[in-house]
């Protein structure tokens, strides 16, 4: 079947931490020659839209920086929708911290309305320890994603997710996800596209994350088996994608 547009995960799909994964460039060569439209859609919340995307420019692939669509920028969409010039407790990157600000939160420690935990890559056991007394005072508990690990050169490390767990048994307090598998996100990366669900196919590597926001928002997907679910753990699920894959270079775009 052919599909008018492509919402493309970014590590495990076109990159492994530093390295590009064999035909992923080719494949978004491909879809920029038959003029169809696509957005990187990632979970990772650690870089702002133009840092996502100087890091796929930097590794060879022909994109802009409007391609990029992360849970950062969804989580700042969030809160000014549904709290306009919050202040917010980050346990993050600077990153996740100005995309929040450039929406009009105000970064704090003290009595924040929100704690937003996205990887940190510095964590430390007093980051944890102060999230937790905010949480516990009242402030909302929010995980701009659930992954719990992701692919590098060296192998798969701790993800967001992993992190966010030691926060929610701490307080016995479930934080609002905003990250994939939640349709918050998708839905915005579909309005950026501007088109229907049925015309779009998202395209990753982790079936908790990319396929299940898939199955479970309308869209179609296909699974990739470079990054964190292998073949046989797809196999393996209730629900299965629309189509799976090894490489990239597999799929016809036309």
């Amino acid at each position: 079947m052919k599909y008018d547009g492509y919402l493309i995960d970014l590590d495990g799909t076109m990159y492994n931490g530093n390295t590009v994964i064999d035909g992923a460039i080719d494949f978004v060569d491909r879809l920029n020659k038959a003029h169809i439209p696509y957005v990187f859609l990632t979970n990772n919340a650690t870089k702002t839209q133009e840092e996502a995307a100087k890091k796929l420019i930097d590794m060879g692939f022909d994109i802009h920086p409007e391609t990029l669509y992360t849970s950062a920028m969804a989580t700042a969409a969030y809160l000014e929708v549904e709290a306009p010039g919050a202040s917010v407790h980050v346990i993050g990157s600077d990153g996740l911290k100005s995309t929040l600000e450039a929406v009009g939160c105000v970064i704090t420690d003290d009595k924040p309305d929100f704690v937003v935990m996205g990887l940190d890559t510095a964590l430390t056991y007093e980051k944890l320890a102060l999230g937790a007394r905010l949480i516990s005072a009242g402030a909302t508990f929010i995980s701009t994603n659930p992954d719990r690990k992701f692919p590098s050169d060296e192998g798969f490390l701790p993800g967001n997710g992993s992190l966010v767990s030691v926060l929610a048994s701490t307080t016995d307090v479930d934080p609002i996800v905003i990250g994939k598998p939640e349709g918050i996100i998708l839905e915005a990366a579909v309005r950026a596209l501007g088109l229907q669900k049925e015309r779009v196919l998202l395209v990753g590597d982790n079936y908790d994350t990319d396929i299940r926001t898939g199955l479970d928002n309308g869209v179609d997907t296909l699974h990739v088996n470079t990054g964190v679910t292998s073949a046989e753990e797809v196999k393996e699920q209730a629900r299965q994608p629309e189509y799976m894959i090894n490489q990239l270079s597999e799929w016809s775009v036309e």
